[in-house]
């Protein structure tokens, strides 16, 4: 015998989330949310066991709700993402994201320092996301004084 591999059937072993197609992890929740009901039962909620499950899956869910322009439940998942880890650096970068596109331009460029602060080996997409959010800005700005030149010249 060469090894110790053998082949398991599907469904009988846990696959980790990272390795899941977007509907494996639909079909996921039910069982997560299951297990996290028994061990609230059983009292081992604070093992974390659920979260760390949970996790990747809300932000692949932010991800796909930047992606449809839903960006308040971006804000909404995120931020309750990073009330239990302060160093989810996915969690700042999507809610950066989403603040941007709602005009949250304080809270975005908070958001994006975080990001630098937890893993500055993404400077250049922090940046690229800098540069847009002010490209934008410039260009509301032209837009509003056009819309209010008129307003004030009456």
């Amino acid at each position: 015998m060469l090894g110790c591999w053998q082949v398991e059937p599907p469904g009988s072993y846990q696959q980790d989330p990272w390795a899941m197609t977007d509907e494996e992890k639909l079909q996921a929740v039910p069982q997560i949310h299951k297990e996290g009901n028994e061990l609230y039962r059983q009292g081992k909620e604070q093992e974390g066991a659920l979260d760390q499950k949970i996790t990747p899956l809300l932000l692949n869910y932010c991800q796909c709700k930047l992606q449809c322009e839903e960006y308040y439940e971006v804000l909404d998942h995120c931020s309750s993402i990073l009330n239990k880890y302060e160093d989810n650096v996915k969690a700042y970068f999507k809610r950066a994201k989403a603040h941007a596109a709602v005009w949250n331009v304080a809270e975005a460029q908070a958001d994006f320092a975080k990001v630098l602060a937890l893993d500055p080996s993404l400077r250049p997409v922090v940046s690229k996301q800098l540069k847009s959010l002010e490209a934008r800005l410039r260009e509301k700005d032209a837009e509003d004084k056009i819309r209010f030149k008129g307003i004030f010249s009456q």
